[in-house]
């Protein structure tokens, strides 16, 4: 399939700033886009072929726009994976794939599929409403501290919590979720691998996250990540693994954490660009965005090697608040 100058069309479900980067090296390769959002001011909306305002989780929203491109990619998760794996019944290609989407989209199915292909993962506990959770604590199932995670729709640190006594269960939202246990940290690492249809794949070097402890979003991504050689190569391992068991296409990032007696476990992934990845447009040969692409339209993937070292910080404004940063 020939992409660029052409008929060909890529379509983008969700229009904010990753697919506003995404659309930056489209631009690039001179690739037609046409991008859904629900916001009609998305970052998207003016650099877009063509932008379509929509539900992203509506069905015949996400369908009938899947049928104006050829290929169709995300830039968010929270988007409707029935429509999507509808498209791939018509013969479109659909990267990440409906059910790594649906996968994905569920953290307990998330640490359900850890367990099943042998990635290690903090221990966990699935419950569908705070009753439960309450029953298990009368019964000494479950003990404080421990990390509460809805199920679903969690994005950019929303959706977690530290639960550290009773109290403050009756400030958690009553829906499906999942426990896990709150382990000793040292750090947390992301790692990001680019996989193509002819399994040609390609690993960025590991990155330390720093997060912000109220808000629970990255502040700091520093490249390279200050770890011993074997953690290293256990991480990269890792993420290969992962990446063969889902049998992805397009970029992962695989957020870690490292713990004090040094074990490597998966937290979350991410199966787009990642704000763990921001820095690779300055400090790498080829950005997370550039390599989504090659990824997705199955081209030789570029060069993930290190430029400079670099720390990305990330800037964000107070709530409901907007100017320019100081």
């Amino acid at each position: 399939m020939q992409y660029f100058s052409t008929n060909f069309k890529l379509g983008i479900l969700g229009g904010g700033q990753l697919g506003k980067m995404m659309l930056s090296e489209c631009a690039k390769f001179d690739i037609y886009c046409i991008v859904l959002d629900p916001n009609e001011d998305a970052p998207c909306s003016n650099l877009a072929s063509e932008f379509f305002v929509g539900d992203l989780m509506d069905y015949d929203t996400v369908l009938n726009f899947g049928n104006k491109a050829d290929v169709i990619t995300i830039e968010i998760e929270n988007v409707n994976a029935d429509a999507l794996e509808k498209l791939e019944s018509l013969g479109k290609k659909v990267y990440p794939s409906s059910s790594n989407i649906k996968t994905i989209q569920n953290k307990g199915l998330q640490k359900i599929f850890y367990k099943e292909n042998n990635l290690p993962t903090s221990d966990f506990k699935i419950y569908a409403n705070l009753k439960s959770i309450e029953e298990d604590l009368l019964e000494n199932k479950l003990n404080f501290p421990f990390v509460w995670k809805s199920a679903q729709f969690g994005y950019d640190g929303k959706g977690v919590k530290i639960v550290e006594n009773k109290d403050q269960i009756k400030e958690l939202p009553d829906l499906e979720c999942i426990v896990e246990e709150k382990i000793k940290i040292q750090k947390e690492l992301s790692v990001i691998i680019s996989r193509n249809e002819s399994n040609q794949e390609s690993i960025y070097p590991i990155v330390e996250m720093e997060f912000n402890q109220q808000s629970n979003l990255v502040e700091r991504v520093i490249c390279p990540a200050n770890i011993p050689l074997p953690i290293e190569k256990t991480a990269v391992q890792i993420a290969i693994n992962l990446s063969r068991s889902l049998n992805h296409i397009g970029l992962l990032a695989i957020e870690m954490f490292l713990t004090q007696d040094n074990k490597v476990l998966i937290n979350e992934i991410a199966p787009r660009p990642h704000n763990s990845g921001h820095h690779t447009i300055e400090c790498c040969h080829t950005s997370q965005f550039e390599q989504h692409l090659r990824s997705i339209l199955n081209l030789p993937l570029g060069d993930t090697s290190i430029k400079i070292p670099g720390i990305m910080l990330n800037l964000v404004g107070e709530n409901k608040v907007e100017g320019d940063v100081a």
